[in-house]
């Protein structure tokens, strides 16, 4: 039986035949639908007339800057980014987190992982239900957040999150107060085997900074040195 829905949509934007053709295979297998992209125009249009659930993205394509098209790809759409490159350097994985991707896997990589954090990634994107405890609405100063409904109101305007975004937000409101050591929010965000992936709490933490703090006005998010992180209670008024 296969693993996954054949609703389940993976765009594969890579160049290399050999690569996509074991990605390809691997998938259909398991009840995937494949589309695929070889270069970054192909990959926009793909985005735009499949729907797809999920986006993996070679960084070395023969068109654009893989990291760049990231930024495109996010900003058209919430849909799940894994990043799969050669490129091993901790600057290329921040710069790809920075641009929006959920995920980085370096080339060469086995299919069990890859296939791991497609799922992950799967549960983070896609809408869900709430559970049954997050159906309601907590309010931080300033900040409103609906777990329910998964929105986000900044003073009252509207503040946009990307499915990532609001797991890590959604982890911190829930909690908020209490001390969030770095596995525990990697574990809660990005799923057990990511303990180890400071580097991507470190983005994500300064992504939700950037669309939620206000300058010259407390921070929202406190960082504790080797730590974690943890989310202030502040009074919300009458």
């Amino acid at each position: 039986m296969p693993d996954q829905s054949p609703l389940t949509t993976v765009l594969v934007v890579e160049d290399d035949p050999n690569i996509v053709d074991l990605i390809r295979a691997n998938l259909t297998v398991r009840g995937y639908a494949t589309v695929v992209a070889t270069d970054g125009a192909q990959a926009l249009r793909r985005l735009d007339t499949d729907s797809p659930d999920i986006v993996l993205l070679d960084l070395m394509l023969p068109d654009v800057d893989g990291i760049e098209l990231c930024r495109q790809v996010r900003e058209r759409s919430h849909v799940g980014v894994i990043v799969v490159s050669a490129r091993r350097g901790e600057r290329d994985k921040v710069a790809a987190l920075l641009a929006g991707a959920d995920d980085y896997l370096t080339k060469p990589f086995g299919i069990e992982e890859l296939l791991a954090r497609i799922t992950a990634t799967l549960r983070r994107t896609r809408p869900a239900p709430a559970p049954v405890d997050h159906t309601r609405v907590v309010r931080v100063g300033g900040l409103v957040v609906d777990l329910a409904k998964q929105q986000v109101t900044r003073d009252g305007a509207a503040v946009h999150l990307t499915p990532t975004e609001f797991a890590l937000l959604r982890a911190l409101v829930v909690d908020r107060g209490k001390l969030l050591s770095h596995a525990h929010l990697l574990r809660r965000v990005w799923g057990p085997g990511y303990e180890t992936e400071t580097e991507y709490l470190r983005v994500y933490v300064r992504r939700l900074r950037a669309k939620l703090e206000v300058d010259g006005e407390p921070s929202l998010i406190v960082t504790q040195p080797r730590a974690g992180y943890r989310l202030v209670e502040q009074p919300t008024g009458p």
